[in-house]
């Protein structure tokens, strides 16, 4: 459960006059989300276990939609042009692979959660969803770590040496998490297999131990995102890092509106009266009419 965790100048979380604010809200949002989580795995050792997925659920679905928000903020960030990302790798690799591999990740661990509900709802009817589930509570991990690896591949080059520690400071927190959370996952998977367990009893007591380290972590990294907003709104885009390759050049001559003002059969048409009129005044005038006019 990990969220993208970039220094760009060109992102663009709202409209201008409540920009600021609506990042802050990502952050905060995420932030609340993490102690949701954490909350749902410690009501797994209550006497309403159901109550903890429930709230698991919620935790997920805020994330999900967190990572959405990130994914189009950067991309607002850059006009919506993909082509830029043919210029900088890091584009596509951090800024639009990232919150792309999260809301995957989460997307199935919140099914793979979701199926485990229905399971226990419905009095243990629909075994196949059992197995189903059991899979994506490990995928939905290992494309959180996947995310968490992106994440850490960013290279600085105007960003200050406080805001490269606050990054530090949020990458380990997410990837440590996104391990533990893989591990219990395949832990739990290899406790299930040759038991027979149904529902809430295919959960076991290591990965709901690791899953509140893991949302500690978590919430450690979200923490830690939340200064790190703070201190980029504070430098107003200064010493944040640009859009490398010519693809920050490509981006300020497509807003400065590189277009011409009159169609091209207008600057067709313009170009040719202007070659006749240039053709004309280059004509000699006969020595006949020159002669003329002097008498």
């Amino acid at each position: 459960m990990v969220k993208l965790a970039s220094a760009r100048e060109s992102r663009t979380y709202g409209p201008r006059l409540a920009q600021s604010r609506a990042e802050y809200m990502n952050a905060g949002l995420y932030l609340f989300s993490t102690i949701v989580l954490i909350c749902g795995f410690a009501a797994e050792f209550s006497r309403e276990p159901r109550s903890g997925l429930v709230l698991m659920l919620i935790a997920l679905g805020l994330i999900i939609l967190v990572n959405i928000h990130d994914l189009l903020a950067h991309l607002a960030g850059i006009d919506y042009r993909f082509t830029l990302m043919g210029f900088d790798p890091q584009l596509a690799l951090v800024e639009f692979s990232v919150p792309l591999v999260q809301i995957l990740g989460s997307l199935l661990l919140f099914l793979g959660i979701l199926f485990l509900f229905i399971q226990a709802e419905k009095g243990y009817g629909f075994f196949k969803l059992e197995r189903h589930a059991l899979g994506m509570l490990v995928a939905g991990p290992v494309l959180w770590v996947v995310g968490s690896i992106h994440n850490s591949c960013q290279i600085y080059e105007r960003a200050d040496a406080h805001v490269q520690i606050l990054q530090q400071s949020v990458h380990i927190p997410f990837l440590i998490g996104s391990v533990l959370f893989m591990v219990g996952a395949i832990l739990n998977g290899r406790e299930q297999t040759g038991v027979i367990h149904h529902g809430l009893q295919l959960l076991g007591k290591r990965w709901v131990w690791l899953g509140i380290c893991g949302s500690v972590m978590f919430m450690i990294g979200g923490l830690t995102n939340v200064v790190k907003v703070f201190k980029m709104q504070q430098m107003n885009g200064i010493r944040l890092e640009k859009l490398r390759g010519g693809a920050q050049n490509g981006l300020i001559e497509g807003r400065e509106g590189q277009v011409p003002l009159i169609s091209d059969d207008d600057l067709r048409r313009k170009m040719e009266v202007d070659e006749v009129k240039a053709a004309t005044a280059a004509t000699p005038t006969p020595y006949k009419d020159v002669l003329l006019a002097r008498t």
